[in-house]
């Protein structure tokens, strides 16, 4: 049996053995970033697939040899996506004993309106998705709401940002929305996704996949994947790496003026040189004009 009393598909030993490297990992992600505190309402959102699965069951084992008391609510946003289950997750849910509402809102007719007959709806689906997430978790008040995004997703979107945006950029394990109101946290951010996946097997999760909507995730996105399948395959341990790379950032070994006060390293003088960077354009500073020179003769 499993901790959540469901019936093991792998061994038992095995599922022990990964349970407790994930339990570990995700627990040691949590202390890092104070992700989770004393009296928090946690929001933890629940796809339906593998990785909020695994997600949600770490969480309910944390809790309860965690040392300071919090909630887990499980949500799950219905978006009225033909052939959806809804009976699937209540099920699911209410066979463990873990709290949970179900949300209900048709995104899915207004991203059919919105996106043109065979372009992916992910983008705009997601962006409605967490749009109702936030509001629901602000009208119930939730103080920190928990996504199911792991290292491999993560290390994805940095290679995406760097590839198609000129961004250096990636998903933090913890961070502010954009209006300053929900503190978002990524429980599975030293995790990888090889292991939620066998995980979720053993665990006999009832997964549902995400292509009811008929939309696959987008080239972009399969093609990171492809080369960093790639290169796990030809040189193990390199996503990690890359992982590891993003908690060891130095500002000053990068070229982001924004981020490191490179004009001002070293130099001899306050403020700014005179007319900004002209004389490095080209163009000839004002007071480098030569002026007439007035000589006043007068008679002795």
């Amino acid at each position: 049996m499993t901790d959540s009393g469901r019936p093991a598909t792998g061994g038992s030993a095995t599922l022990k053995r990964l349970g407790a490297r994930l339990r570990g990992l995700a627990g040691k992600a949590i202390d890092d970033y104070r992700m989770i505190e004393r009296g928090d309402r946690v929001m933890v959102c629940l796809s339906g697939g593998k990785d909020s699965y695994t997600m949600l069951e770490l969480l309910r084992s944390l809790q309860r040899s965690a040392p300071v008391p919090f909630e887990l609510l499980a949500v799950n946003l219905d978006q009225k996506q033909p052939g959806f289950p809804q009976h699937v997750l209540p099920e699911y849910l209410e066979s463990i004993g873990m709290p949970y509402r179900i949300l209900a809102q048709d995104t899915y007719r207004v991203v059919k309106r919105v996106i043109p007959e065979g372009r992916t709806m992910c983008g705009l689906c997601s962006r409605l998705r967490r749009g109702a997430l936030y509001s629901f978790a602000a009208r119930a008040g939730f103080t920190k709401i928990a996504l199911g995004h792991h290292r491999d997703d993560m290390v994805e979107t940095l290679f995406l940002n760097m590839f198609y945006h000129s961004r250096l950029k990636a998903m933090p394990p913890k961070l502010l929305s954009d209006d300053g109101k929900h503190v978002v946290i990524r429980p599975l951010a030293y995790c990888k996704e090889s292991d939620i996946a066998e995980y979720a097997q053993q665990q006999g999760f009832p997964v549902m996949p995400c292509n009811l909507c008929g939309s696959q995730e987008t080239l972009q996105r399969k093609a990171i994947k492809q080369m960093l399948s790639e290169w796990e395959r030809r040189h193990p341990g390199r996503v990690e790496n890359v992982f590891r790379a993003l908690t060891a950032v130095a500002p000053s070994q990068l070229a982001d003026r924004d981020l490191f006060d490179f004009a001002g390293l070293g130099s001899r003088h306050s403020g700014p040189p005179a007319d900004g960077a002209a004389w490095l354009l080209g163009v000839p500073a004002a007071d480098s004009v030569d002026e007439p020179v007035i000589v006043d003769f007068k008679d002795d």
